[in-house]
């Protein structure tokens, strides 16, 4: 049972004779006829009284005659989605954002994007990058900004910029030098992103290190929120880390110092999607708003190339 058999089923019950049907569909009449003895034939029974003047449906004709149309309605529908969303004028665009995306100038994306596009619908899906990445190769998100590393079977992966991850901590005299793993290791750490653990980009990183040189992080708190770790590191509870867009912005709190690790670390980000997965136009435009906006801000941003020194 075919989509053109249901139609022309449809077309000759809503105008009475094959003939009509067939200039409804464009096509021949004896196509018409022949689409519905292919659909009787299938069905094993009569749809039509025939001989009449204009046709008449059977028992098996009323009874097929709703779902027809409502199969009718629902491909039609899907058609006008689509041809909607290849001209942004309808659709939803999906995406995946970073956690912290605030810091990188993204909290006006969805504003952004629905100022150009009002029609389309927006659906930005924040989480930590593991499970973006994840999320994106199973086809629950088109695409997303994510920090590197990922698993990234089946993903294409463009990076975006570096930012530099920094040590930062209440007491001066450890944010005066270059940190190394083992002085990292050895200081009271206070670490976000405490669901995926050490399945976050830049605490993977960090383990990686310490596995290398022989020596284990254990932080004394472990919570969700970057803000959360800064307020307890700047109540002197611990140590943290933290991105140059986050010290850089005006939500860093006074009184903490900052020093880059002795082989300086990196959050990497990168646009990721699906691996042979075309991207949908809505999300395509709002993917390349989001990588304009990334671009933008790694142009004009500079890490400091010293210890960040905050006053007291």
């Amino acid at each position: 049972m075919t989509l053109t058999q249901l139609r022309a089923f449809a077309e000759a019950e809503r105008l009475g004779s094959f003939t009509a049907a067939a200039a409804s569909m464009d096509i021949a009449q004896a196509s018409v006829s022949e689409l519905v003895r292919r659909l009787e034939e299938e069905l094993d029974a009569t749809l039509f009284v025939r001989g009449s003047r204009r046709l008449s449906l059977t028992a098996a004709g009323r009874e097929l005659l709703p779902f027809a149309q409502d199969s009718l309605r629902a491909a039609d529908g899907g058609v006008r989605a689509v041809r909607s969303l290849g001209s942004l004028g309808g659709g939803t665009a999906t995406f995946g954002v970073l956690r912290n995306a605030d810091y990188y100038l993204l909290a006006d994306l969805a504003q952004t994007f629905h100022a150009r596009y009002p029609s389309v619908r927006i659906r930005l899906v924040g989480q930590n990058s593991a499970e973006t990445g994840a999320a994106v190769a199973a086809g629950r998100i088109e695409a997303g900004l994510v920090v590197l590393p990922i698993d990234d079977e089946g993903l294409s992966v463009r990076p975006l910029m570096r930012d530099e991850v920094f040590f930062v901590s209440a007491d001066r005299d450890r944010a005066s030098a270059p940190v190394t793993i083992e002085d990292f290791a050895a200081a009271p750490v206070v670490l976000y992103d405490a669901h995926y653990g050490w399945k976050d980009p830049t605490r993977r990183q960090i383990a990686e290190r310490a596995q290398l040189a022989g020596v284990r992080i254990e932080p004394v708190i472990e919570l969700e929120r970057v803000e959360a770790a800064l307020h307890l590191a700047s109540t002197g509870v611990g140590d943290t880390i933290a991105s140059a867009a986050v010290i850089n912005s005006s939500a860093f709190p006074s009184g903490l110092h900052t020093a880059p690790f002795a082989e300086p670390l990196y959050d990497t980000i990168a646009l990721v999607r699906r691996r042979g997965h075309p991207l949908s136009r809505a999300t395509r435009e709002l993917a390349r708003l989001a990588e304009d906006t990334i671009r933008e801000l790694s142009d004009g941003f500079r890490t400091p190339a010293a210890p960040l020194r905050r006053p007291r």
